[in-house]
């Protein structure tokens, strides 16, 4: 008996590939966990922000200087946003991959924009955000497949 999931897919849309490689949907389910634990590291950021003005300090200098407020309410958007993500990266779709990448570019500038205030937590999620998108952009055989349909 041929090994059935040899040709799974998690995209209906996509053609089988006789060559799937698990190793695929393994780094896909990484990426997927590890958005949602950065989206998870955002809401804490957010959530400190909002309601523990003290604890965070940036110098006046800075380019970025917002409220600590208004960056509490940008790291909560952005952890909801990323949490869903992660979500729906579950399924594999293409539609997902790409958004996957967006979202974690996003979240790597804004980190960057954060640092001021909390250089370690920011570079933290900046190498978080950089693992998402290796993980989603790790097999580009896979990707190839995924276009052709």
């Amino acid at each position: 008996m041929a090994n059935a999931s040899a040709g799974r897919t998690a995209d209906p849309g996509r053609p089988i590939d006789p060559d799937y490689n698990v190793a695929a949907a393994g780094t896909i389910l990484f990426g997927g966990i590890i958005m949602i634990v950065a989206g998870a590291f955002h809401i804490i950021q957010a959530l400190v922000a909002l309601f523990n003005d003290q604890f965070y300090v940036a110098g006046e200098e800075y380019i970025f200087h917002f409220d600590l407020t208004s960056w509490g309410w940008i790291h909560l958007l952005g952890g909801i946003i990323l949490v869903l993500g992660g979500i729906f990266l579950f399924r594999g779709a293409m539609w997902a991959r790409i958004l996957a990448v967006v979202l974690a570019s996003l979240s790597a500038i804004l980190n960057f924009m954060w640092l001021p205030y909390y250089p370690l937590w920011g570079i933290i999620i900046i190498v978080l955000d950089v693992l998402i998108i290796w993980a989603v952009l790790a097999h580009a055989r896979d990707l190839r497949y995924a276009t052709q349909a």
